[in-house]
C-alpha cells in the first residue's frame, strides 16, 4: 500500500522535505501513520507530536484526501492505498 505524506510549512522544514511516500501493509490507521512517520522522520517528533498528551491533534491539523480528520474517524481512521495525508502546523502564539 502507497500513502503520500504532504509536509506544509514548518513541518516540511523539519523534515527537510514537502513529501514523502510511505509503503505500508495492508490497511493501516492514522495512528500507526504517524508513527511511523516520526520512526522514519526523527525531527518531526518534537513539532508534530505534544509531548504532554503525546497526541499530535494539538500541533498540527490533519487532512486525509482533503477531509479534516475530526469528520472522519480521529486517529483510529483507517488509510488505504493512493491515499494522500496531509500534515498543517498550527501557529500557537500569545
Amino acid at each position: 500500500m502507497a500513502l503520500t505524506v504532504r509536509f506544509i510549512g514548518s513541518l516540511r522544514a523539519s523534515a527537510d522535505k514537502s513529501k514523502l511516500t510511505l509503503e505500508l501493509g495492508t490497511t493501516v490507521s492514522l495512528r500507526e501513520v504517524i508513527k511511523k512517520i516520526v520512526e522514519e522522520q526523527p525531527k518531526l517528533k518534537r513539532a508534530l507530536i505534544d509531548p504532554e498528551l503525546d497526541d499530535p491533534r494539538t500541533n498540527s491539523i490533519i487532512l486525509v484526501n482533503g477531509k479534516e480528520i475530526n469528520v472522519l474517524d480521529g486517529l483510529d481512521t483507517k488509510l488505504k492505498d493512493g491515499d494522500e495525508l496531509i500534515l498543517i502546523p498550527v501557529v500557537h502564539g500569545g
